[in-house]
C-alpha cells in the first residue's frame, strides 16, 4: 500500500525520486502530461525510502541502482487533476552499472507506454517544464549536504 492519504480537502503523498546524472539527467513524464519530473514513485507503507527508490527503478525500468546519498527533502504543494496535493519528496543521487538505458530520444519503460523517459542534457534543464521547479536550477549545483526546500508555486 502506497503512502497516499486522501481527505476531503487534499491528498498527502510520500514520494522518492532518483537523480541520475551522466552528463544528461534522466527525466520522465506521463504520456498525457506536458511536464517532466525525476523518475521514482510512492513509498509503500512500512517501507524504507531507500528500498522504495530501488524498487521503483526495478519495476519501471528493470535497472538495479546504487544510492549515493540523499540530496534533498522537498515539501511540494500543488494542484493536479483538480486535487490539492501536499507531497513530501526524498531526492536521492543514484547511479547504475547498467548502461542499457543510455540512448537518445524518448523511450518507454517496463510499464509500457504510460511513462515516457528521456535523457536531457544537464545544461538544458532550465528550459524544461520540470517539477518541482526547484530542480530547474538545483540540478546544476547539487548541495554537498542534504538540503530542504519548500515549493508552493506550481499548479499543473
Amino acid at each position: 500500500m502506497d503512502a497516499v492519504f486522501k481527505t476531503e480537502t487534499a491528498i498527502f503523498n510520500f514520494r522518492v525520486a532518483g537523480i541520475w546524472i551522466e552528463g544528461h539527467v534522466l527525466l520522465h513524464r506521463d504520456k498525457n502530461d506536458e511536464h517532466w519530473s525525476l523518475p521514482g514513485g510512492r513509498v509503500a507503507l512500512l517501507e524504507k525510502s531507500q528500498v522504495s527508490i530501488e524498487r521503483e527503478f526495478l519495476e519501471e525500468l528493470g535497472v538495479a541502482i546504487q544510492i549515493d546519498r540523499l540530496v534533498w527533502v522537498g515539501e511540494n504543494f500543488f494542484k493536479y487533476g483538480g486535487n490539492d496535493y501536499h507531497e513530501v519528496g526524498f531526492y536521492y543521487l543514484v547511479s547504475s552499472n547498467d548502461q542499457s538505458l543510455f540512448q537518445e530520444g524518448p523511450f518507454n519503460g517496463l510499464e509500457g507506454e504510460r511513462l515516457i523517459y528521456q535523457w536531457t542534457p544537464i545544461d538544458e534543464i532550465k528550459n524544461v517544464e520540470l517539477y518541482p521547479r526547484h530542480l530547474r536550477t538545483g540540478l546544476y549545483h547539487l548541495p554537498k549536504l542534504t538540503d530542504h526546500f519548500v515549493e508552493k508555486q506550481y499548479i499543473l
